[in-house]
């Protein structure tokens, strides 16, 4: 039986975001909400990957309104809520987001503001964008899995700080030194791995460092790895960090986070709809902030396919000054 469309918002809000900042900003959020007469429920997340379940719970009782209140893990837990349900497409969901993590990497794409007021007046005036998704196989201790993903896929280096980061997140352990130290920790314990990649029939083999696959331009909590990138052009972003000493990558930080790391001599980029990489040894995977499992990888893009609501105004004006 068909369930009747509801027209108000679902909120659904993970209170470990942040480590802990969920619950203790709730409150005030939902004051904010309510001040500006926005019609919503709410559900509470109790585990990781709930907010997964509830979102296909929530779309089967007939919401087409999502706001996602946590992280960029959140983010990417309802994200797979809506495409792993099949009774609308994916398109017809509005997926809105009052972030409370620390990393907060897709709304620097798109210019939504950490200041909660803000963020509810961005939701209730639903200024909406329709998107890419990225979607990646990958191989954890069940086997061969799938993952949706709307901002950007780290891999290599990339996910084994993702790894020890999201390991200190599970014991309450947070912020922007904790991200840091697993840097410069994960720095002495990864080694380059020869690689197979294949873009859209385009085989190349290179030693990789770590390896970025983007919609969005931002990862890492600030990191511009793939600093073209635009949501709904139907390409990922590839940038390719080749065999690079340690000290190398110290001393090159600060590209990563201004986007110049393009133009360092060990670096490539390209763009592919279709992405193959098969490392020879093992490496892990991160998406959107989450560690997921490890290689081998296949990607494929999706075309425009989740509504998001963003900055317009901001947003907007910032590609128009790109495609000039």
């Amino acid at each position: 039986m068909k369930s009747t469309e509801n027209k108000e918002w679902l909120a659904i809000v993970n209170p470990n975001a942040g480590v802990g900042k969920g619950k203790r900003d709730w409150k005030k959020i939902s004051v904010i909400m309510d001040n500006q007469k926005l019609s919503y429920n709410t559900v509470f997340t109790e585990k990781r990957g709930h907010a997964v379940k509830l979102t296909k719970e929530y779309i089967a009782k007939g919401y087409r309104k999502i706001i996602s209140v946590g992280g960029d893990g959140t983010l990417n837990e309802v994200v797979n809520g809506i495409f792993h349900q099949t009774l609308v497409p994916t398109h017809h969901i509005t997926l809105a987001v009052v972030s409370v993590g620390t990393g907060n990497d897709w709304i620097r794409t798109f210019m939504v503001p950490t200041d909660y007021k803000e963020s509810v007046a961005l939701i209730k005036k639903q200024d909406t964008f329709i998107q890419d998704a990225g979607m990646v196989s990958f191989i954890h201790e069940k086997g061969l899995d799938t993952r949706y993903f709307i901002n950007m896929a780290g891999l290599g280096f990339d996910g084994l700080v993702a790894q020890k980061t999201n390991a200190d997140k599970e014991l309450g352990k947070a912020n922007p030194l904790v991200y840091f130290k697993n840097i410069f920790a994960s720095l002495f314990a990864y080694k380059s791995v020869a690689t197979r990649i294949v873009i859209d029939n385009s085989e190349m083999h290179h030693k990789i460092f770590t390896l970025a696959v983007g919609i969005g331009q931002f990862n890492g909590g600030g990191m511009k790895q793939t600093p073209d990138a635009i949501p709904d052009d139907g390409f990922f972003d590839l940038t390719l960090i080749k065999d690079m000493s340690k000290w190398s990558v110290i001393a090159n930080v600060n590209r990563l986070y201004n986007g110049t790391i393009k133009n360092h001599k060990k670096v490539e980029v390209h763009k592919g709809r279709n992405i193959v990489i098969e490392p020879q040894t093992p490496v892990l995977i991160e998406v959107d902030g989450e560690s997921i499992g490890h290689s081998p990888f296949n990607f494929t893009i999706l075309p425009k396919s989740l509504k998001v609501v963003i900055n317009g105004k901001k947003f907007n004006t910032l590609i128009d000054k790109k495609e000039k």
